[in-house]
């Protein structure tokens, strides 16, 4: 499988603060993975650098068979990485369809082309029925839902998902895995940080776990969940020895 994005050896460091060591990973095209971790593990920084909101300490990040590591986001976004945020950042009063054609006028100079992809997204999504109303009279879910709308509005090669799971209910959450599931089945590669392992482990193809700003453990998410690393980061060094 050729990797559509690779971090090689990236670092990032903030002062004293090293947030992410030496972190090389790779996804490939059509997959979806989970990056996971506690708390504190390094897992939005990378996401920052993989979006190009700031540049690595050192190392590269490539996407597309490109190096992209000097790359501004928003030149990131027009190769095709789209994202969603963990604070979510729409337009409050604005309605839900102009904040889709927010996203959909990166490929889509003309409006109207713009306000049909953001209809197309908004019935991908399940927000049809709500595209006139403002976005700040959106319930939770549906907010996490028009971040992931925006996003796709700009039609990405990769789209990073930063905890859209986090703080649903149960039944929201199985709303929200099938969204990630058809938004792959549509050929969008997806990279999502998440730390509910519970939810994103019966999702994702491949887990990557980062503890203290490392890769502690990468592989089949059955596997990752048995490993006595994976354990003692998310529940400690003593539980990991009862186990």
């Amino acid at each position: 499988m050729t990797a559509l994005l690779e971090t090689r050896g990236v670092w990032q460091r903030f002062g004293g603060l090293v947030a992410n060591s030496d972190v090389s990973i790779s996804v490939g095209r059509g997959e979806i993975v989970g990056l996971i971790g506690p708390n504190g593990a390094g897992k939005s920084t990378l996401f920052n650098l993989i979006a190009g909101v700031l540049p690595p300490t050192q190392g590269s990040i490539w996407f597309d068979g490109e190096d992209v590591t000097h790359m501004p986001a928003a030149a990131r976004c027009q190769r095709g990485v789209g994202r969603t945020f963990q604070v979510v950042k729409s337009f409050e009063t604005m309605s839900v369809i102009d904040n889709v054609i927010v996203g959909a006028l990166v490929r889509n100079t003309v409006m109207r082309e713009a306000r049909r992809k953001a209809h197309e997204v908004l019935e991908f999504t399940g927000l049809a029925a709500r595209a006139d109303v403002l976005a700040s009279d959106l319930v939770p879910a549906e907010k996490r839902r028009l971040e992931v709308a925006r996003a796709l509005a700009t039609e990405p090669k990769l789209l990073l998902l930063d905890e859209v799971l986090t703080g649903l209910t149960p039944t929201e959450a199985q709303t929200g895995v099938a969204l990630v599931r058809k938004v792959r089945d549509a050929g969008i590669t997806v990279l999502m940080v998440e730390h509910v392992m519970e939810i994103v482990m019966p999702l994702v193809d491949r887990a990557i776990v980062l503890d203290l700003g490392k890769v502690l453990v990468e592989g089949k998410p059955a596997d990752v969940v048995r490993d006595p690393k994976v354990i003692s980061a998310y529940l400690g060094d003593r539980h990991a020895q009862r186990a």
